[in-house]
């Protein structure tokens, strides 16, 4: 680590701790030339991850993207932002563990909707209905009719 004052790369960690989203790690230093402090986090590095959609052109995952069609999904429905947030983290973190940098469109809306069915049937229709794009009535009673 160089010091950002002096540009010498012999520091000593004075402090060490979690950052309160606990997804970096807060450093204190210390230069033992200039005898400055100043604080690093460190972080995981992620790689991207890329959604190949339907019709074959690519783009980065959006968390924000995903928690939008849920909360448009469960409005006016007893469910809290937090727990669809938590349902967002753990469809997120099963992707980059079963596909690493690149996942079918089509593997996120089947997550999506295996976790809404469980926490709450209406939400799971309303977000079925615009995932599958339903052409007519008898499509959508068919999906009904399966739950």
């Amino acid at each position: 680590m160089k010091c950002p004052f002096c540009d010498s790369t012999e520091t000593k960690v004075v402090d060490s701790r979690d950052t309160d989203s606990r997804d970096a790690v807060r450093r204190r230093r210390e230069c033992l030339e200039c005898q400055h402090r100043f604080t690093t986090y460190e972080r995981v590095e992620e790689v991207p991850l890329t959604v190949i959609k339907r019709a074959g052109e690519r783009e980065v995952f959006s968390r924000p993207k995903l928690l939008q069609g849920l909360l448009r999904a469960c409005e006016k429905r007893p469910i809290e932002t937090e727990t669809l947030e938590e349902l967002v983290d753990g469809i997120e973190a099963e992707l980059r563990n079963e596909f690493k940098t690149e996942v079918p469109s089509a593997e996120i809306g089947e997550r999506t909707l295996a976790k809404l069915k469980d926490l709450d049937k209406v939400a799971y229709v309303r977000f079925a209905s615009v995932y599958r794009k339903f052409e007519d009535v008898d499509e959508f009673q068919r999906e009904l009719a399966r739950l």
